[in-house]
């Protein structure tokens, strides 16, 4: 699945040649993570660029609380530290002027030569809606649903990422699986129902 990722390793690569005294520490724990990082900032930002200069900050702050990381798992504390900076950055930049979506924020096409054109047609058009109706959702909502659906963290990783007990992570993902069916924008997908967890697959 094609998502929002993409290769980031030049993002952090200032940071980590000027800023760094142990370079293949840092690599090791964060560049592995580099496109989870981006993913969740492209969808909680909305904006290519807007979620460079996220994961940028966000990996000025790994670098300075590297020493904080307890244990082997950098993923789920990285993606805290994006988070956390697409929080800070939102106070300040909100409301940004948006880039209107591409169509290649979710991939959920087969390979093409296993379906016909008109099913792939189908399922292009499926997946610029679907992505439309998840930027849509609120905040809270949307990064829930990312880290859950595209990033298949667990509920415990959730809730130590957004920082909230794993029963609001059950109940904000529930709300927002139920905001997409209820959205405008999916009424003409499959007879005015879609299943989330189907389609982000």
């Amino acid at each position: 699945m094609r998502e929002y990722s993409r290769s980031r390793r030049g993002t952090c690569s200032k940071v980590r040649s000027a800023r760094l005294a142990d370079p293949v520490h840092f690599g090791e724990l964060v560049l592995p993570h580099l496109d989870a990082a981006y993913n969740l900032a492209r969808w909680l930002t909305r904006n290519s660029q807007d979620a460079e200069d996220v994961v940028q900050d966000a990996c000025v702050r790994a670098l300075k609380y590297l020493g904080a990381l307890r244990g082997s798992d950098a993923r789920p504390w990285f993606l805290t530290i994006v988070r956390n900076a697409f929080y800070d950055w939102s106070r300040h930049n909100r409301p940004a002027q948006e880039v209107p979506d591409d169509g290649t924020a979710l991939d959920l096409t087969e390979d093409p030569t296993a379906i016909d054109p008109e099913q792939a047609a189908v399922r292009s058009s499926d997946a610029r809606v679907l992505s439309q109706a998840i930027e849509r959702l609120p905040d809270a909502f949307r990064e829930v649903l990312i880290l859950r659906e595209l990033e298949d963290l667990s509920y415990k990783e959730i809730a130590r990422i957004a920082n909230i007990p794993i029963g609001t992570v059950m109940s904000r993902l529930a709300r927002a699986r139920s905001l997409l069916q209820r959205s405008p924008l999916l009424h003409s997908m499959h007879g005015g129902r879609v299943e989330v967890t189907h389609e982000l697959s």
